[in-house]
């Protein structure tokens, strides 16, 4: 019976082994909590909540939010296609340091964004105070609304497409395109209708994780002013006493965000994306820029300028100018280890229970494998207050010897943000054929120790742009972060917070730079150890 309901639940495909289903059931349960919490508490409100949610500005804001999405996910793709394919297949100089330099955006919070953006562009800002003596300029165009929100969030998210396109096209198998080139077609006819069609598992992979964690963010859009479902979801949470309204608001972001993610599967289709060959794989050859090697240095370098090296000046600025004032300055050396600690953790945790699922998806598709993926993207959607509160409410309620404890903060990063790890591990093992496991399986391995010693080196490219990704995700993190964490555990999330909500942000600046050094070393580390 359990292995017809299980062929059944596969699509009638072969039954996956307990190794792979049973862990990837107990991770589907753990994202099934925020899910129960946000029914119940929407449902204890009865029929006034359904009315609320129909009304004429609860659609405007569903429209706005379309928008950013669409718009900041298309200007991602754009921006992140070009800088992986450069930093992965030609002879660009310094591309080790562009490789590194063009996923540190990723660390920058969005609330921290949104303060520099509004202090360098707003209304007497920086850069108007600089323009004012010189050239007399007294007025900018006013930067907030969907312009500014649109801008940041592109520059603070199109890594998350960089980082899963250069893992696929890691494990491109180069014959293909070296194929087609024999055939006499040119490297741009190559690229197109070749290398661009194998690429969409991770541009898809990518922009869902771009589109998703707009469809989250907060901080960008509330000190930009562009009114979106998350900005009025914690607005529903912080004014009202009742949560009622604001878990019907949460539901109708999962909506939203199962919409997002069902036209990520639509667009991946049914095609194979690894060869149908045995040979091994061999690193490809560089393509030669010639004389757009300079315009692509250009290119890769304006990009980390306004992403990065611009953000970084503007808090440096502001620690110097803090110094100057007497502004006291402590280094918050704990609140490093912290942040570090809990992140490289959750980043260990969140990759494991990645690979279950990922496998169950790739070699297993069916109902169960989809339903598994489809829960796993919620969490990445909604706002982090509403994922906090609802692992509160189990803590208080079922499990009381986990609330307020390093293990219940690691269950809310799992749930929030297993999406980026499970869409890098996803890309690599579907470039890897089944007939290697297949093979290792023949000669007497156990499911388990093929996928172990086989399946997982060869993917390993996939397995640490997911973990980098959790890890940067979560040294940033704060709503939860704050409320979940146990008594007297700081980190740089919260420093900066505390400092930037009493409108201290000269103090806030310093662990805003720490935070971008810490996670620098550990993603240059992994980055850089990538096979070339």
């Amino acid at each position: 019976m359990a292995a017809a309901g299980l062929r059944s639940l596969a699509g009638g495909r072969s039954v996956p082994p307990a190794v792979i289903w049973a862990p990837a059931l107990v991770v589907g349960a753990a994202l099934l909590l925020p899910l129960v919490y946000l029914v119940v508490r929407t449902f204890d409100g009865g029929g006034e909540v359904w009315d609320l949610l129909f009304r004429q500005r609860v659609a405007e804001i569903l429209g706005r939010t379309i928008l950013l999405v669409a718009t900041v996910t298309a200007a991602s793709v754009a921006l992140a296609l070009p800088l992986a394919w450069l930093t992965t297949r030609t002879d660009l100089p310094f591309r080790r340091a562009w490789v590194v330099l063009s996923a540190l955006p990723l660390v920058i919070p969005s609330y921290v964004a949104g303060f520099i953006v509004v202090a360098a562009l707003g209304p007497r800002g920086m850069l108007q105070q600089a323009l004012d003596g010189p050239f007399g300029v007294d007025r900018l165009p006013d930067i907030h609304g969907f312009a500014g929100a649109m801008l940041t969030l592109t520059f603070l998210s199109f890594p998350y497409v960089v980082l899963t396109v250069r893992a696929a096209l890691l494990r491109v198998d180069p014959s293909l395109e070296e194929t087609s080139r024999g055939l006499g077609r040119g490297s741009w006819v190559t690229f197109f209708f070749v290398t661009l069609p194998l690429l969409r598992p991770g541009i898809a992979a990518g922009g869902l994780l771009v589109a998703l964690y707009t469809l989250s963010d907060f901080g960008a859009v509330s000190l930009l002013r562009y009114e979106t479902f998350t900005w009025a979801i914690f607005v529903q949470y912080e004014s009202a006493l009742d949560r009622t309204l604001g878990a019907g608001l949460s539901l109708s972001l999962v909506v939203l965000a199962l919409a997002i993610v069902g036209l990520e599967l639509f667009s991946r289709g049914r095609a194979r994306y690894y060869s149908s060959s045995s040979a091994a794989s061999r690193p490809p050859s560089r393509v030669s820029l010639g004389r757009w090697r300079w315009p692509a240095v250009v290119f890769c370098s304006t990009v980390v300028a306004v992403s990065l090296a611009a953000p970084m000046s503007i808090l440096g600025y502001w620690v110097v100018r803090g110094i100057s004032a007497g502004e006291p300055f402590n280094l918050v050396w704990e609140a490093v280890g912290n942040s570090v600690y809990i992140a490289a953790l959750a980043a260990t945790v969140a990759v494991a229970a990645a690979l279950p699922v990922a496998a169950l998806s790739v070699r297993y598709p069916g109902v169960l494998s989809g339903l598994l993926e489809r829960l796993s993207y919620v969490g990445f959607a909604l706002p982090g207050i509403a994922i906090a509160l609802a692992l509160v409410f189990f803590g208080a309620r079922y499990a009381p010897p986990l609330y307020q404890t390093t293990g219940l903060l690691l269950l809310a990063y799992v749930v929030l943000f297993l999406s980026p790890a499970l869409g890098a591990v996803r890309t690599s093992l579907l470039q890897i054929s089944p007939r290697i496991e297949e093979a290792a399986r023949g000669l007497g391995n156990s499911p388990l120790r093929a996928f172990s010693s086989v399946t997982l080196p060869v993917a390993r490219p996939g397995i640490l742009a997911g973990w980098a990704l959790v890890f940067l995700l979560v040294m940033k993190e704060l709503p939860a972060t704050l409320i979940l964490s146990p008594i007297g555990f700081n980190t740089l999330a919260t420093s900066i917070w505390s400092a930037a909500s009493e409108a201290f942000f000269a103090r806030a600046a310093l662990p805003a730079l720490l935070l971008i050094a810490a996670s620098a070393i550990p993603l240059a580390f992994l980055m850089l150890r990538e096979r070339r």
